[in-house]
């Protein structure tokens, strides 16, 4: 370090900046550390909740209290399984896949503000990673690469499963994309700020500020199910069909490799459900305004709450909810959800440019749309299945 300040490296051209990147680099590994634990508090929170509340069994209870290391003994059995390659596989993608998995759902979260800003060493920060002008851009580029991971795992195995796995993998993602950006678009719309902190600030004051009252409910809902899609969560699970593709994409994987694929699903739900917070429930802020969100903790809190509140929903899902046929999966995606996120953005465009104020009501309209279509699509699964029993 002494050499690189007598060598006069910009970077280290005094206190101040040795300070920001010691900063910067506690803030990483404290960010990839939380992210860890939070992965194995999910993997945990799922099979737990699933077990007691669902399926009347007691679930993991042997590692640690309650079952808590259970996530922790599951990751050391994998690491220490024999890595296993198929013959015909094309080595280099396929070891390099899990990773183009991984890496982008903890990207993700280096954008997400958790809470206000601390003092480290002097040098006042946010708690936040980082606060790129472009976040909304950085979200949709990050939640796009996904893809290539799945999509290179199928192919570089050398095996048909994992090849259609990743096929229709690509295809929903895709599919999906589009209702997810549009609905993104309605929150640009009324933030007019792609920076994930301006977002939250905007939405400051109280429950009745927070995006999912400003736009009506309708983008809400399509990014919750667009988001869904995206993570082939259930009921959205086509891509890991074991009654059709043995184990879907990553069929031919084993040992640590696996386990990055197990680990970035997990990951990319607690990172997602985390972006749900921030652009449509205020992140940090307090529904009762500022009042209570004087200091660190109770933002830190309120964001813990609030993430709460969507992992257990997508627990709830998986566990209630039976899988989609594909045809009505695709069907979802671009007769429904894509043309209701374009018409909802041009209503949200209307509104502001005529400055309505009359939220409430479109809260409601939102809420009867949203109806209509989930009425719809009852109506069409219905006339789907008299038309194959006759």
């Amino acid at each position: 370090m002494s050499s690189l300040l007598a060598a006069g490296d910009p970077l280290f051209r005094n206190g101040v900046d040795l300070v920001v990147l010691i900063v910067v680099l506690i803030k990483t590994v404290a960010t990839f550390a939380i992210l860890m634990v939070a992965v194995m508090f999910m993997v945990w929170f799922e099979r737990k909740v699933i077990a007691r509340v669902f399926q009347n069994r007691i679930g993991p209870n042997r590692a640690g209290p309650f079952g808590l290391l259970q996530t922790l003994a599951d990751g050391i059995k994998l690491f220490f399984k024999e890595d296993l390659a198929p013959d015909e596989a094309d080595l280099r993608i396929f070891r390099l896949a899990p990773y183009l998995s991984a890496v982008p759902a903890f990207l993700l979260f280096a954008i997400v503000p958790v809470g206000g800003s601390i003092s480290i060493f002097g040098h006042r920060t946010l708690l936040q990673l980082a606060d790129p002008p472009i976040g909304i851009l950085f979200v949709l580029a990050c939640s796009s690469t996904a893809v290539y991971g799945v999509m290179l795992a199928g192919w570089s195995s050398g095996s048909k499963y994992p090849l259609l796995g990743s096929v229709r993998a690509s295809a929903q993602m895709v599919s999906y994309e589009a209702a997810m950006g549009l609905s993104v678009a309605s929150v640009v719309l009324i933030t007019g700020s792609l920076s994930t902190r301006d977002i939250v600030l905007s939405q400051a004051g109280g429950i009745l500020h927070w995006n999912v009252f400003r736009l009506g409910i309708v983008p809400f809902l399509i990014f919750i199910v667009a988001v869904t899609a995206e993570l082939n969560r259930p009921p959205f699970d086509l891509v890991e069909a074991e009654q059709e593709l043995v184990g879907g994409f990553h069929t031919e994987y084993s040992s640590i490799r696996f386990a990055l694929f197990f680990l970035a699903e997990f990951m990319n739900t607690v990172t997602m459900s985390a972006i749900i917070v921030t652009l449509f429930l205020g992140g940090p802020s307090s529904p009762l305004g500022d009042a209570l969100n004087t200091g660190i903790l109770w933002g830190l809190v309120w964001f813990l709450v609030k993430l709460f509140v969507f992992l257990f929903t997508y627990v709830w899902l998986r566990a209630t909810l039976p899988r989609l046929r594909y045809d009505q999966l695709m069907d979802l995606g671009w007769k429904r959800l894509i043309p209701l996120a374009l018409a909802w953005l041009l209503v949200d465009a209307a509104i502001i440019i005529g400055r309505w104020k009359y939220i409430p009501i479109v809260f409601a309209v939102g809420l009867l749309f949203y109806v209509l279509l989930a009425r719809s699509m009852a109506v069409g699964r219905a006339n789907a299945e008299e038309g194959v029993h006759n």
